[in-house]
């Protein structure tokens, strides 16, 4: 095993081992004032914890409040004097723990809790439905930024499903933001438990992030990449190398330079990045180690080359430089093995899917911290394990994925969510 899958194969199991079985749950709980990006937040955080194989479930309770009790609710079912309005927005959240705590007990093992919980009354309601079954995490998102809510609250009344059946846009503004004033006349800032406080952070720079008693490995992981992720909208670029000799002949892995074709491939890549990135000087192109992806690169001018050695093609070990059906014939046990599951089977001497994932996260990180755009060069591999991240695709359909020679996959990330586009070079 790699020594960056073994350590944290080796800290998660220290944390299955010594952490309680309530520790061993986790439940990443919502705080803010509607419009604060809780949703964007959370959704970025599940599509995460999933890709690192943490079995993870996004709980939205406004989507129980409106099975519930519909959707158009006005802003009056949200009065903090409204004793009615109060009883059923808590019979709600309850219904919503109470689904997260079975489904936990069912093998799940991080709950996303997505409300405004902007009371300490609410809040200790679900500390004391959480005792013996998980252990729960405030996250508080607080926004300052009048433009930044302002943005928020458009696509609030734009796209959110309490606003579909509302057709004057004015209407549902106004009874969107007398709701935020009902929120805000008893808003109660985080100060029990475990926390984390994310503080002025969507843009990406000048935030702050505070943090109050949290431990432990997984914990860490989910700080850590709240410190580096925003929701400011830039692309990502991702695209294999060119053809290669070796995919000319069928083989696996090697350093091979390009074919003819690759080398075409290449100078196309080139005018497209030239064109589509003209007005982006602080983009960046990111290669692997590997020849036939810096040979890619080489025609593109006017942008920094950063190579990843964590973006190098699986390790085929042993396998190297063979193709399948020599595999199949000198070595059948292992193309069987293979063959059965493609996600966990580590070439001899070398890797699994799982482990180039384990050695892909310092680069999704690093990719959710850039506020310019990226342009990927790698491998068919690697490539389908970043991909899988932001289409937030289930680890089992990795292996499987179609990641074409000579395309383009644009991934735009904002507040909006996740876009693609894909822009077929060369047949």
């Amino acid at each position: 095993m790699p020594e960056a899958a073994g350590a944290v194969a080796a800290a998660a199991v220290a944390d299955r081992l010594h952490g309680s079985k309530e520790d061993r749950k986790l439940a990443i709980v919502l705080v803010g004032l509607p419009a604060r990006g809780k949703t964007f937040t959370a959704v970025k955080l599940t599509r995460y914890l999933r890709w690192l194989g943490h079995e993870t479930k996004h709980f939205n309770v406004g989507k129980y409040r409106r099975l519930k009790h519909g959707a158009n609710q006005s802003a009056d079912f949200f009065r903090p004097d409204n004793q009615e309005g109060i009883e059923a927005r808590n019979e709600v959240a309850a219904l919503a723990m109470e689904d997260m705590i079975d489904w936990m007990h069912g093998g799940g093992q991080v709950g996303i809790f997505d409300a405004t919980n902007s009371t300490r009354k609410r809040r200790y309601m679900l500390m004391k439905m959480a005792e013996g079954n998980c252990k729960i995490i405030f996250l508080e998102t607080i926004c300052n930024d009048r433009n930044i809510i302002e943005r928020n609250v458009r696509l609030k009344i734009q796209q959110s499903p309490d606003y579909a059946d509302q057709p004057d846009y004015e209407a549902g503004l106004q009874d969107f933001l007398e709701r935020l004033t009902n929120y805000e006349k008893v808003y109660e800032p985080v100060q029990e438990g475990s926390y984390i406080k994310m503080i002025d952070m969507v843009k990406g720079e000048g935030g702050q992030l505070q943090v109050n008693n949290i431990s432990g490995y997984l914990p860490g992981r989910i700080v850590f990449f709240l410190v580096n992720s925003h929701l400011a909208p830039r692309p990502i670029l991702l695209t294999r190398h060119g053809e290669s000799l070796h995919n000319v002949r069928g083989r696996v892995g090697g350093d091979t330079v390009l074919s003819e074709d690759g080398e075409l491939y290449s100078k196309k890549l080139a005018n497209f990045i030239e064109k589509r990135l003209k007005n982006e000087k602080t983009a960046t192109i990111w290669t692997s180690t590997l020849q036939r992806t810096i040979l890619t690169a080489t025609p593109i001018v006017g942008f920094p080359k950063i190579q990843w050695r964590a973006l190098d093609e699986i390790n085929s070990g042993v396998c190297d430089g063979m193709t399948y059906e020599e595999i199949k014939k000198i070595m059948p046990e292992e193309y069987e093995s293979r063959k059965k599951d493609k996600l966990r089977y580590r070439y001899p001497r070398g890797e699994s899917y799982l482990d180039v994932i384990q050695r892909l996260e310092p680069v999704i990180i690093e990719l959710e911290r850039q506020r310019a755009p990226v342009v990927v060069i790698s491998h068919q591999a690697v490539l389908r394990a970043l991909y899988s991240y932001f289409a937030d695709r289930p680890l089992r359909e990795v292996p499987d994925m179609e990641m074409p020679l000579h395309t383009i996959i644009e991934i735009q990330m904002g507040v909006t969510g996740v876009e693609e586009k894909r822009y077929k070079l060369m047949d």
